[in-house]
């Protein structure tokens, strides 16, 4: 059984709860939460992500690559909003193919680097560039 299928149903019902409520209320520095639009919905979808933020550009590394949901998202409509310590920005999501997705976790935090290295089997660089802060 490939650790893809274990992994997600936690990630989903019991630890993307929990960091995403503790982001939007600021009580967290490593993690952030990424919102897209559903690709079929149209409806906001939300991910814990980590906190790339570097600027007005920020970093993901998705640990499922193409297959992530909110890589899809971002695929059929790149416009996305990020939550960094309870305050929330819009930006313009591209995919990275050809960055080196290893390399770039070395400017992100530890603890979520880790994570997506340790459950990921097939990485890619996200970059969100951020509309101006008002």
């Amino acid at each position: 059984m490939d650790k893809h299928r274990i992994v997600k149903p936690f990630q989903k019902r019991v630890l993307n709860p929990v960091v995403q409520a503790l982001v939007r209320r600021g009580l967290v520095r490593g993690w952030a939460i990424l919102e897209t639009t559903g690709r079929k919905s149209g409806e906001p979808r939300r991910n814990p992500v980590g906190n790339g933020l570097q600027g007005d550009t920020f970093w993901i590394v998705a640990e499922y690559g193409r297959r992530a949901s909110y890589v899809k998202n971002i695929e059929a409509s790149p416009r996305v909003r990020v939550c960094v310590r309870g305050r929330w920005r819009t930006g313009t999501a591209h995919l990275l193919p050809d960055d080196d997705p290893r390399a770039r976790q070395r400017t992100l935090p530890r603890l979520n680097a880790a994570m997506v290295r340790a459950v990921g089997d097939d990485l890619l660089t996200v970059r969100v560039d951020l509309d101006p802060a008002p």
